[in-house]
Order: structure tokens, then sequence, then C-alpha cells
């Protein structure tokens, strides 16, 4: 397992845009799948992006077209940019690193993801 810091939450307003980070303390040449996920209040779990050492990405259908998933592998680093903020986006914003590959059909399930992250607060006012 490796050890996963997020940052880069914080609170803005509908519209706005937040990039979040996620430090890993593994070489992510390594971990074959990274993704985001988020969790709100009286909510479970969900999966948000993904993206395989490929390069390959999948999103859910709720941010399709205003997040982007990346990652630099140098930098030991994931990202997701957020734009075009919705009041419905908030929640905390946890990063996890899957310890197999498999296919982006599978990559938003919790269950394929053994490392976590503590997670970062975003929160959007209308």
């Amino acid at each position: 397992q490796v050890h996963l810091v997020e940052s880069g939450g914080g609170s803005v307003q509908s519209g706005g845009s937040l990039r979040l980070s996620c430090a890993s303390s593994g070489n992510t040449y390594s971990i074959p799948v990274m993704a985001w996920f988020r969790q709100a209040p009286g909510k479970e779990r969900e999966g948000v992006a993904a993206v395989d050492n490929a390069g390959r990405t999948t999103y859910a259908d709720s941010v399709k077209g205003r997040f982007t998933i990346s990652r630099d592998n140098a930098r030991n680093t994931l990202y997701l940019q957020m734009n075009s903020l919705e009041p419905e986006d908030t929640a905390m914003y946890y990063c996890a690193a899957a310890r197999f590959w498999m296919p982006t059909v599978q990559a938003l399930a919790v269950s394929k993801y053994t490392s976590w992250g503590q997670g970062t607060q975003v929160t959007v006012s209308s």
C-alpha cells in the first residue's frame, strides 16, 4: 500500500474552479489505476474519475465535461481539475490507488481500491 495525501480543497461559489492534488509516498509508475472518489454527508462514497497508467480515463456521468483527471508520474501526483462547480459537488474528496489493473468500466467501484487518503473538503455555495 501507498500513503496518499490530498490537498487543494476549499470553498467556492457556484461556477468556480478548484484543482485537487494527491501526493503519493510511492512511485506512481507502479500504481496501475488511481482515482478520485467523493462522499457527501449521509450518502455513500461514489467514484468521480479514474485514470490508469496508460492514461485511459473514465468519469462519472455527473462530472463529464466539467472535471479532468490526470497523473504526473514524474511528480508522483494525481490531479483533479474541477470546473463549473455546482452545489451538488459539495463533498469530501478522496484519492485512491489500486493494486491491480482493471477495465475502465470497473474503475469507479470503491471495492477495487486498497489505499486511500484522508480526504479534502470541497464546498460549493450557490
